[in-house]
């Protein structure tokens, strides 16, 4: 299969419509999709996926995206979410009959598109842009020879997947973009809540860790665990 560069994926996606969403993480790949786009539809539709709601590290980043760059972007849970919480995750027996109750439907990131095409009164064909580059990842390599760098099936695109870090500096020293908090604080943008995250948040968020409790009270154990393992239990 002979795949699209990141520029010409971009020009026959605009070709085709006029709008388009745009997942946005907060990471520094999501950053350059967003500001690779912009030029080319009448409207960019990001939207952002928590996996605790209105952590405020995380919404005062996306302040910052939204003061940077003029936009707006809207805030939907993460399938992992509901995912998580089914399974019992970091839940202790008291809680398991009311998440059990609560019947919690699956979902998935189709269905994110569809809600988004409803909520903005969007064409249901709308495409999505995924800031995901293959550099240094070769299973995304892998997934972009088999799949292309436009799956019609998903409505998906990967507008930046062919970046370099330079190509990343550059844009950002171009558009004077200033990166969110993750970066000094994680080393990399928080998509999870295991060790790497919770104890830096533990640490610099206590308000937000004290949050991600109420949700997950049992995540106290990745931290528990390696002070254990540390001699600091």
């Amino acid at each position: 299969m002979a795949i699209l560069s990141g520029v010409k994926t971009i020009k026959k996606v605009a070709r085709e419509h006029r709008q388009s969403i745009l997942a946005f993480s907060t990471g520094k790949n999501a950053v350059a999709a967003y500001l690779a786009i912009k030029d080319s539809f009448t409207h960019v539709y990001p939207y952002y996926l928590y996996l605790v709601p209105e952590l405020e590290f995380v919404e005062e980043q996306l302040d910052l995206y939204e003061r940077q760059f003029g936009i707006k972007i809207t805030r939907l849970p993460h399938p992992a979410l509901y995912q998580m919480l089914k399974a019992h995750v970091f839940q202790p027996l008291c809680n398991v009959a009311a998440i059990d109750e609560a019947q919690l439907e699956d979902f998935d990131y189709v269905d994110i598109q569809k809600v988004m095409c409803r909520m903005f009164d969007l064409p249901p064909n709308t495409p999505v842009a995924n800031g995901t580059r293959v550099e240094k990842n070769p299973k995304q390599r892998l997934s972009m020879l088999r799949h292309g760098s436009i799956v019609k099936s998903q409505c998906q695109y990967y507008p930046v997947w062919d970046w370099k870090k330079r190509d990343l500096l550059d844009c950002f020293t171009q558009h004077h973009v200033r990166l969110g908090s993750d970066y000094k604080v994680f080393g990399c943008s928080f998509d999870s809540l295991d060790l790497r995250f919770l104890l830096p948040i533990r640490q610099f968020y206590p308000r937000d860790y004290q949050k991600i409790l109420e949700f997950f009270p049992l995540c106290e154990l990745e931290i528990y665990r390696w002070e254990c393992a540390h001699g600091k239990g």
